[in-house]
Parts: C-alpha cells; structure tokens; sequence
C-alpha cells in the first residue's frame, strides 16, 4: 500500500501537460478503494465464513440490542427447567465471546435468554392482530373461522394456532392498533372441502386476497407485508400461485420451511412447528432405559429415506424401519437414544416434535430446512443436524458423541419440549406464545408492494 502511496507522489512531483492531470483524480480514486478494501478487511468479518442462519443470532433478530448484560433471576416457568441464576452471576448457559467478537454457546438453549425473556414481556403486553371478520354464517366459515371442536391429525397445528389465538389477548378489534394483520383461511379444511379441493385452492386465495384489498385499506398500505397467514399441509406454499403479493410479501407461517424450494423466505417467513396432538403430560425417561442407537419409521417418499434404508436397513444399532411397526411407535421412540427426522416428499413431519415429547435427541436428516424457532433457540445446543449426503457416515457421527455430551443434549431437551406443545387455553413459553414470538420478531416490516415493478 506504501507503495501505491509513493507512485502517486512520484507521478504528481513530474513535470506534466495539463492533460495529464485528468487522470489523477481517476488514480487518487483507485488507491482509496485499496485503502478502504484493507481496512474492511483487516477489522471486520464481512469475508468470514459463516455458519447456517439458525447459528448466527444477530442476522436473525430485529429489534433487539447487540449488548449484553448478565442474566437477572428468572420468571417461575424458565426457572423450573432447572437454571442455577444468581443476582449478578453469570448462568453457565450464557454465552461466552467468541473470537469473531459474536457470542457463542453451544450448550445454551436460547440464542440469548435474557434478550428473549425481556422481548416475551413486551410481546404479551403489546402485540396486537386484527383478524379479517367473517359471519357465521358465511358460505365458507368452515375455511375462515375456528374449528368448533379439539384439533387432530397430522396438521393439527394449523388448527390450533388460529382457534388459540382468536379467544387470546392479542385480538384487537380496531385495525389502527394492529401490527398485524390475519388471514383466517385454512388451507387444510379448504383441500377438503368439496367446493373448492386441492385444485381450487390457488383461485380461492386469489379472489380472497382481491376482496381483502378492495374491501380494507390495510392491505394496500404495504403490499400485504404486515399481513401473515398460517398453514402446516405442504400444499399451503403452492396456493400461492396465482397471489404473488402473498408470496413474495406476506409473512408466511408454514410448517414446510424449505427454502431450497421457491415461495418460502427465510426471516420473513417463519416455520410452524408441526406436532401431533397430545393430551397426557410428557414422559421422563432417562438415556439408561434406551437401548437402541437411532430409529425411524416412514414411508418411501424421497431420495433421502431411500438412501438410509439402503445403507442402514439392516444394521443391529441403527433400526431404519419403512411400513407398519409391530411395536407401539412410543415404545420405539422411548427405547432409543436418537430419533431421526428423515426428510420425505417435505421437509417437515411430525417426528421433531414426537423425539422431544419421549426425551428422544433428534437427528435432522433434511437439507435446506429452516428449523422451528431457529431466531430464539439454539438447536446445536438439543439435537444433531447431519447433511443428507453424510447418510454412510451416520453411526460414526453418533458414536463419537460422548456420554457427558449425550446427557448434555437429552437434558437440553427435556427443555425444550414444552416450546413444541400446543394447549387450548395457552400456557407461557407453549408451541403458541412461540410462534406468537417469531411473529412479534417480524412486525413493522414493510415492503414496496408488487405492484409497483410490474410494467404496464
């Protein structure tokens, strides 16, 4: 750089035409650049290499301060997970300063706890949605309007979420105060339903999104970005089709969070965690009782699951099952110490969800998959994340992990496993006041509407 510096003296301390000095500001630029280029360089981690988004806090949070302070004794609900936390102390789950200067812990659950808890109060207190109305007597109050009785089945979440959030405190019955605005269709019930099927759902969103619009004023404000709409069957992502404006705009709650696939935009949508509905309390049984290495029962409906049981299907430790079990499938996942999340035709089952309800540490065999919660808890810190491609060398990652270590993982879930449960009347910290959160992590967002880069 030096030398740079002497060449330009040199060059300026010579005897020259006029015309010559229209090239020194064109110099003089070229070296700044350099200088600058050094400096970046040389005092950020702009060209550090980083890990996956779920690892990396301060890209995912908005709203929240890079500073941090020592945690202060916590509210009853985190306490009970068994945190030592003294007044002024540091909890051995806070984070350490790494030497990128980011805060890093592995073995911590939340990202940061303390900027969670403080968010959690302010969320509660403040967060308001205005839901689009509809009668009951609408022609399709079965897709609009919550389900009458407890949600089942497989995509039971998305039931859950709207029949919660309608009788919560967070309604708000005066769009002015809203900072989100709900669309209440329910993919699930429309794929049903016989007027509309699964090949009428993309002119149903369509023509709903065209009645909102001329209907209210609030959609227009921001091109749908301050809207959101939830839904856990993989098919909620494609009946967007033919609404851009929700697709590209909206803020989309979905339990199919793959972003190898077009429609899904990590840190404007969020995924929906997908949980089989359990009424019991969880079990609490420990690693001794389990016997098995890893386990899985699916279906052969991907590239993925083909690969693990054509290396695995008849291995003694890893029980890689496909077709009906002769075993209570609880039974299998209360026997064995990793359960695998195997990716099939989506990325998301219920089996995330089954693995921390038995104490199970989940092993996530799917790629391109934006995980539940990922902007709040640290999932490095409760189960293991192998690529699809490291299939062969699956037992070889399992066995290397060390006792101490698969006590840290399995403790850590039993943590976490009451973020993944949904209840009819909400409880603090459950599968609803999270998604609520990441809702909350993603208000004020606002976006030049769609509309404005079409030309005529």
């Amino acid at each position: 750089m030096a030398d740079s510096s002497s060449a330009v003296l040199y060059y300026l301390s010579q005897p020259r035409s006029l015309r010559h000095f229209y090239f020194v500001p064109t110099i003089l630029a070229l070296v700044t650049s350099l200088l600058i280029l050094f400096y970046i360089s040389s005092t950020s981690n702009l060209f550090a290499h980083h890990h996956h988004h779920a690892h990396s806090i301060p890209q995912l949070l908005p709203n929240i301060s890079s500073s941090y302070t020592p945690l202060r004794v916590e509210e009853a609900h985190l306490k009970a997970d068994g945190a030592q936390v003294i007044e002024g102390q540091r909890s051995p789950e806070q984070p350490q300063l790494g030497s990128n200067g980011n805060y890093v812990n592995n073995n911590a659950v939340f990202h940061d706890r303390h900027i969670f808890l403080e968010d959690y109060k302010e969320m509660k207190r403040s967060f308001k949605i205005y839901v689009y109305p509809h009668r009951q007597d609408d022609s399709f109050a079965n897709a609009l309007l919550p389900v009458d009785s407890e949600p089942g089945g497989n995509y039971a979440s998305e039931s859950y979420f709207k029949k919660v959030l309608m009788k919560s405190h967070f309604i708000t019955n005066d769009p002015t105060k809203a900072d989100l605005f709900f669309l209440p269709f329910s993919i699930a019930r429309l794929r049903h339903d016989p007027r509309i099927g699964v090949g009428g759902i993309q002119d149903f969103i369509r023509d709903y999104i065209f009645n909102v619009s001329h209907k209210y004023e609030y959609w227009n404000r921001t091109g749908g970005a301050d809207h959101f709409y939830v839904a856990c069957h993989s098919i909620g992502r494609s009946a967007m089709e033919k609404a851009n404006e929700v697709k590209f705009n909206a803020i989309q709650v979905v339990c199919s969070s793959s972003y190898f696939l077009p429609g899904y935009i990590p840190h404007k949508d969020a995924c929906l965690p997908q949980i089989w509905p359990r009424n019991e309390k969880p079990p609490d049984l420990r690693s001794s009782n389990r016997t098995k290495l890893a386990f899985f029962a699916g279906g052969i409906n991907s590239p993925v699951r083909e690969k693990l049981l054509q290396v695995w299907r008849n291995d003694s430790e890893i029980f890689a099952h496909f077709g009906r079990l002769t075993t209570p499938y609880a039974d299998e996942l209360l026997g064995s110490r990793f359960c695998l999340h195997v990716k099939g035709f989506e990325v998301n089952t219920a089996r995330i969800a089954d693995s921390l309800y038995y104490g199970c540490v989940p092993v996530i065999i799917a790629n391109y998959y934006d995980l539940p919660f990922a902007d709040i808890i640290n999932w490095s810190s409760f189960s293991v994340i192998v690529a699809t491609l490291d299939i062969p060398l699956l037992k070889k990652i399992l066995k290397e992990i060390s006792s101490d270590e698969y006590l840290r993982l399995q403790s850590n879930v039993l943590k976490v496993r009451k973020h993944f449960q949904w209840h009819l009347s909400a409880i603090d910290y459950d599968a609803f006041y999270m998604v609520m959160y990441e809702l909350w992590l993603r208000r004020g967002f606002s976006t030049v509407p769609l509309s404005n880069f079409e030309t005529s």
